[in-house]
């Protein structure tokens, strides 16, 4: 059934949102940068809100990837893993990337901001593509 997933990459995905974030923003990668240009002070609040906030939305995140996959792959079929990476970059594309383009540029942000941005949700998606794609649900493959 196209609504099977596995629950245990799905939950794997979702801690992959965090690793891939922590180190995306840290200031060895573009941390420093994000923190000036969208006027982020690490001071200003308390992280469990935006932490609690993001493993919400990233399980949300997870679980529609694994039952997309698993539709596509279900409709098309061929390797589970090449179905998820492509289906992670279309929803990506189309839902993602263009909505943050949308935003930013009615919102005035700086390019390179929306660059850093849309780049990690790519990343973050292939990753989560990645676990979803080598492990299915038990009965698909």
């Amino acid at each position: 059934m196209i609504w099977d997933v596995n629950w245990w990459a799905v939950a794997l995905a979702t801690l992959s949102t965090l690793v891939v974030g922590s180190a995306w923003y840290t200031p060895m990668l573009f941390g420093n940068y994000w923190m000036r240009v969208a006027r982020v002070d690490a001071g200003d609040r308390s992280p469990v809100g935006p932490i609690t906030t993001t493993i919400l939305v990233s399980v949300v995140s997870a679980w529609v990837l694994a039952v997309a996959v698993n539709t596509a792959w279900t409709a098309l079929g061929g390797s589970y893993l090449l179905v998820a990476l492509g289906t992670a970059a279309l929803l990506w594309a189309g839902f993602t990337a263009a909505r943050f383009v949308t935003h930013d540029a009615f919102e005035g942000r700086p390019a390179g901001l929306t660059a850093v941005n849309v780049a990690h949700e790519f990343i973050t998606f292939a990753f989560m593509a990645l676990i979803v794609g080598a492990w299915p649900p038990a009965g698909t493959v």
